[in-house]
């Protein structure tokens, strides 16, 4: 399903839906009012980062925003649009929505209409903050291997990625956990520097590791007898049901996690 979702996404132009091509029930939104994928959209957004495209088939990308957060944004090379410059600040009107991993992004296809605009944006962090212990370390965490096609950064599985196939793919490291504040859960995904920063263990590291062992899993295994049962502060943005962390900081010593999940299935 994903597999195919991301590449009706990706060919949108020639797809052409009727409520994509007439573009007559488009909603103008804010960036942080983005809270599924398939959805055609109008934007106010200015241009706060341009990357390298990695492929030829990828026109532009980079990051752009409003005041209530940012957003990655991807222009197909085959939609012949115009120009969107650093700094910029424009009305999208026709964009398409998509999701992986908790983070949305929006595509610019054939159909989209980019029209500068002179009003300055504010750019808004859109970033929040709890507190609480780390109850669970979830499974595809630890040293884990991306997908590098096109850009795709989508978690392999049994060396395969869901759009592109088998592929050599790229080690990263991550953490996918569960915060318990007393009252809600929180999931949130620590990338590879803020995942380092807690644990000591950097990306050399975590393959050496795993080389030594044969096995992959046993930097899962080294991460939760650290870090499970401890107090953390988590600062980041909100995608989708995820937090995505750009900081974290140890606040107290272990807990008993157990009696922790057994308050919270009480509840």
């Amino acid at each position: 399903e994903e597999a195919i979702r991301s590449v009706v996404n990706r060919n949108a132009p020639e797809y052409k839906s009727s409520t994509a091509a007439t573009n007559k029930s488009n909603s103008q939104i804010k960036v942080g009012d983005i809270n599924s994928s398939g959805q055609w959209v109008d934007l106010q957004i200015k241009i706060v980062d341009l990357w390298d495209p990695t492929s030829d088939s990828i026109d532009q990308v980079g990051l752009a925003g409003d005041e209530t957060g940012t957003i990655k944004f991807t222009k197909w090379s085959k939609s012949n649009l115009p120009t969107l410059e650093a700094n910029g600040n424009y009305l999208l009107k026709n964009v398409v929505t998509d999701e992986w991993g908790g983070r949305f992004s929006i595509k610019l296809n054939r159909t989209t209409i980019i029209e500068p605009l002179d009003q300055d944006i504010e750019i808004g962090d859109g970033s929040t903050s709890i507190e609480g212990a780390l109850v669970d370390i979830q499974s595809g965490s630890g040293l884990i291997k991306r997908c590098t096609v096109d850009s795709c950064t989508r978690v392999l599985q049994n060396g395969a990625c869901a759009e592109h196939g088998e592929v050599d793919g790229k080690y990263d490291l991550r953490l996918k956990g569960v915060i318990d504040d007393g009252i809600n859960v929180f999931e949130v995904i620590l990338n590879e520097q803020t995942t380092e920063f807690l644990t000591g263990i950097n990306l050399s590291d975590a393959e050496t590791m795993a080389t030594e062992a044969v096995d992959t899993g046993v930097v899962l295994t080294k991460m939760r007898n650290m870090l499970l049962g401890k107090y953390y502060k988590i600062q980041g943005s909100k995608f989708s049901r995820y937090l995505i962390a750009n900081e974290a900081q140890l606040l107290s010593d272990p807990i008993d996690t157990d009696s922790i999940l057994i308050q919270a299935r009480s509840i």
